[in-house]
């Protein structure tokens, strides 16, 4: 852990007093073994808990699950596949595969399935996760890839929200409070969601009982869809815009932990 971090932060932790979110994330990774975590990294099972708790118009539904892809696609594209125990393992079929790009999907997604995700990151919670695939329809009708709003919550109150920007493309993200005021001002000013404070009140709902937790949501038609948890943002290595945004999540961590009032 402190040779990741070192190598990504270009320091070491201090995992003795950690004040920074990043360092916390390692804390979480070294100590936390909460037996509630592998189920919110199942994508499966995390559906079914939100759908119990905002009802099923709240997640994706899902058009296939299993866990080998059979020789011809089984479900109707277009649609996204993913790893069902793991983070960043999808590919997306905006138009039915031809014979050898499914073949190439097949060996790709067997290869998602040879191994428990998070071990070489030493994220503990993906240990136990059922390993398997799930397909689901793409959001946006012309086959781009969805904002993602990511909710951060602290003790059960969301106190900020990070975009995600074309994830296909040049990639980058913009950290906002709950009010919607970015944290450190950049080239992008994307638009609040029409169901930001629905967000909100769903990702404090679901991550209640919880020190930290993030949330993630789309957007479709004006309300908000539950897309997963997370309990390792950038597994605690990527860094923030501005170093004083890292102490700040850190201390409302370190205040959830004592079970203080953040907001």
């Amino acid at each position: 852990i402190n040779l990741c971090y070192l190598f990504k932060q270009h320091r070491i932790p201090d995992l003795e007093n950690a004040e920074r979110f990043t360092e916390m994330v390692q804390l979480r990774k070294l100590h936390d073994r909460d037996p509630r975590h592998p189920i919110l990294m199942d994508k499966i099972a995390a559906k079914r808990l939100v759908a119990d708790a905002l009802g099923e118009e709240g997640i994706v539904p899902m058009r296939w699950q299993g866990s080998d892809l059979p020789e011809t696609i089984p479900f109707a594209c277009p649609a996204i596949l993913k790893a069902r125990h793991g983070c960043n393992q999808y590919r997306v079929l905006r138009t039915a595969p031809t014979h050898g790009e499914w073949e190439q999907i097949r060996r790709t997604a067997s290869r998602w399935m040879r191994r428990e995700y998070g071990g070489w990151l030493d994220e503990w919670g993906y240990r136990g996760t059922p390993r398997g695939l799930l397909a689901e329809p793409l959001l946006n009708p012309d086959g781009a890839l969805p904002i993602d709003y990511k909710i951060y919550v602290f003790g059960g109150q969301a106190t900020h929200v990070q975009v995600h920007l074309d994830r296909a493309g040049k990639h980058r993200w913009v950290l906002h409070d709950r009010d919607w005021r970015q944290l450190v001002p950049g080239a992008d000013a994307p638009l609040p969601p029409v169901s930001l404070s629905s967000m909100l009140a769903a990702a404090e709902q679901l991550a209640s009982g919880y020190d930290f937790l993030r949330v993630d949501f789309y957007e479709v038609e004006g309300r908000p869809l539950f897309g997963e948890f997370c309990l390792y943002p950038g597994s605690g290595l990527d860094p923030f815009a501005a170093d004083w945004v890292d102490f700040e999540l850190g201390a409302l961590w370190r205040a959830a932990r004592a079970g203080a009032d953040i907001l």
